[in-house]
């Protein structure tokens, strides 16, 4: 009845680390505001940490010191009232420069942070966490499709041989210019069989015949369903990128999309990431015009772009998109043999294609790569009444990342350097991976909310979770005395390893989990039951207290280890198969289990060894 050296050592290293990394679920968060940059690269300046503390107690909250991080700036505040308020002021008092958002900072001690101790993060029903309300811009969806439409007319016509003299975009139509009514005439006829998507209609101005093209309604719902879907799709894409467990994402209405993520502890970087209209554009150097002034108006064919870093004079591109960030199947950020951050890509077949066809005819010709993203302004001005409005207005930035001369024929494979940070390589290939939006989306509300299933049923749940374990230990006690004490502390222990883990492991506890934690501890407490009760019957045929226990320790492990193992397989296929609330029961429910037979049998073991075991011992108190 002697344990090994090294296993007795197990042991006490599993319940040191296990109550260590189980304490951090000890400490509850606090609301709390976090400051990031607008790019994942940009950090938050002394001077705009202190406009924030100024704007915060210019509203009459009270705030704690701001905690400077790799991810932005903290500040801490009392209560969600207070969160909001200081919100409110900071966004207002910083603009569009930094990302102002809501978050729920831990309260771990220094020291467990540092041994990297995080508490379990808790599902929408137990704490809450994020909600998003995101509407889609719909007519930049319309503005897209019309423009893509414009090379298809182009060809039609020239197919057609019409002779026109310009296409382009109007408010919500396209515009077809020619010179003579019957070139419109003739016009009108081949677009009215090729696009029957397009109403026309015609007027004369100054000698010009215009045809506009405008969509039938018809289409514009499509189109609009079209971009709602594909915005769902890239959310649910970068939601799984951002490693949100149990996250929803659902549509709402006509052009709205509900997020909410519960326990997110770096909402700047979700709400960055999330709302991001972000693309690229391969585009060749206009070299025909090398040396042009900036300060001029571009050439024809060409547009003026400023560099990322504004570091560098602006470059002049050709018009001519060769690519775009829509063609991308695969991105990842590395590091090249500078040890620079880069994105590596991958492109579609059509987008390889294009890139191949592109390359051959223009080697050791300068070819840029061109960042697009749509954003929005927010502008605060007073009514007629005096009361604050809130008007937002949408831009677009494009900036070059880099430019490099094509050494080769490009393919479907190839990386993007110049770019600031790993943190920046990292984002933008998290953009390009989870797709593209098909539209632009703006934030119309933020808030945390509270648990879905209200904290009197959660108070509930958990008094009842206790009573049932207080119950537990009383009867074991009561039934089987020291062995009792003895299973009582490997229940204890058995919880804590779950916590630990789940915490380790970055599983979310839901209602649904905190089900499959009892579970477990009873299946732990049924395995000493086992045990015991095997003991005694040892006892009663007649064998010595020492030869007892270990007869029921080796007879009953078979009968333990098969109904442990059974419910393993049917977690795992939970886990599997299952989704929400299903799988955190499964998770939590299979965690315990591979604890509990650590605990009911190995520790409990150890500890009757220690208390019965290298002495003469005439009775059990079992």
């Amino acid at each position: 009845m002697r344990n090994a050296l090294w296993k007795n050592v197990l042991i006490i290293l599993v319940v040191i680390v296990s109550v260590i990394y189980s304490l951090p679920n000890l400490y509850p968060d606090q609301p709390a505001i976090q400051i990031t940059g607008a790019s994942a690269g940009d950090h938050v300046t002394a001077t705009a940490i202190a406009s924030a503390q100024q704007a915060i107690a210019a509203v009459g909250v009270q705030a704690q010191a701001p905690e400077v991080g790799a991810k932005g700036v903290l500040i801490r505040v009392h209560n969600a009232e207070d969160q909001l308020k200081a919100q409110d002021a900071v966004r207002r008092t910083l603009g569009d420069a930094y990302v102002v958002a809501l978050n729920l900072a831990p309260t771990t001690p220094s020291w467990l942070h540092a041994l990297d101790a995080a508490p379990m993060k808790l599902g929408l029903d137990l704490r809450g966490g994020v909600h998003f309300l995101l509407e889609v811009d719909l007519q930049k969806a319309v503005a897209a499709r019309l423009e893509s439409s414009i090379e298809d007319l182009r060809s039609h016509l020239r197919e057609g041989k019409v002779t026109y003299r310009g296409i382009s975009v109007v408010a919500d139509h396209l515009q077809v210019k020619f010179d003579t009514s019957s070139d419109r005439q003739q016009g009108s006829d081949l677009i009215k069989s090729a696009f029957p998507e397009f109403m026309q209609s015609q007027e004369d101005q100054a000698g010009v015949f215009y045809l506009d093209l405008s969509l039938v309604p018809a289409r514009l719902k499509e189109i609009s369903d079209e971009a709602v879907s594909q915005n769902l799709t890239t959310l649910r894409n970068r939601v799984n990128e951002l490693g949100v467990a149990d996250a929803m994402v659902q549509r709402q209405g006509a052009n709205r999309i509900v997020v909410e993520l519960p326990g997110v502890q770096d909402t700047a970087e979700a709400k960055r990431v999330l709302g991001r209209t972000a693309t690229l554009e391969f585009r060749f150097v206009d070299w025909q015009h090398e040396g042009a002034d900036p300060s001029l108006p571009a050439p024809p064919g060409a547009e003026w772009y400023p560099f990322k870093d504004h570091q560098r004079p602006p470059v002049l591109l050709q018009k001519q998109v060769i690519v775009t960030g829509e063609h991308v199947s695969g991105a990842h950020a590395d590091f090249d043999e500078n040890s620079q951050p880069q994105v590596s890509i991958d492109l579609d077949t059509l987008g390889g294609r294009r890139m191949t066809e592109a390359t051959r005819n223009n080697l050791l010709r300068p070819m840029a790569v061109l960042f697009v993203e749509q954003k929005m302004r927010t502008l605060y001005s007073k009514n007629a009444a005096g009361q604050d409005v809130e008007t937002r207005q949408p831009y677009t930035v494009k900036q070059v990342i880099n430019v490099a001369t094509v050494q080769s024929v490009l393919g479907s494979q190839f990386r993007i350097t110049g770019l600031d940070s790993p943190a920046e390589a990292s984002e933008l290939a998290l953009l390009l991976r989870a797709g593209a939006l098909a539209a632009p989306m703006y934030f119309v509300e933020e808030r945390t909310v509270g648990p879905s299933l209200g904290q009197e049923n959660i108070d509930k749940g958990v008094r009842s979770t206790l009573l049932g374990l207080l119950l537990v230990v009383i009867f074991m006690v009561a039934n089987y005395k020291v062995f009792g004490l003895v299973a009582n502390a490997a229940m204890l222990l058995n919880v804590a390893i779950l916590m630990s883990l789940m915490g380790a492991f970055g599983a979310t506890l839901s209602l649904p989990g905190i089900a499959g934690i009892v579970l477990s501890v009873g299946m732990s407490v049924d395995a000493n039951v086992l045990i015991f009760e095997r003991i005694r019957e040892e006892l009663w045929r007649g064998l010595s207290p020492q030869a007892a226990i270990i007869a029921g320790y080796d007879r009953a492990f078979t009968t333990i280890l098969d109904s442990n193992l059974s419910i393993l397989i049917v977690a795992s296929i939970l886990i599997a198969m299952g989704a929400g609330p299903v799988k955190g029961f499964a998770v939590t429910l299979a965690i315990g289990i591979l604890a509990s037979m650590f605990t009911a049998i190995t520790v409990t073991r150890t500890i009757i060894n220690a208390i019965y075991g290298g002495r003469r011992v005439s009775r059990l108190s079992i």
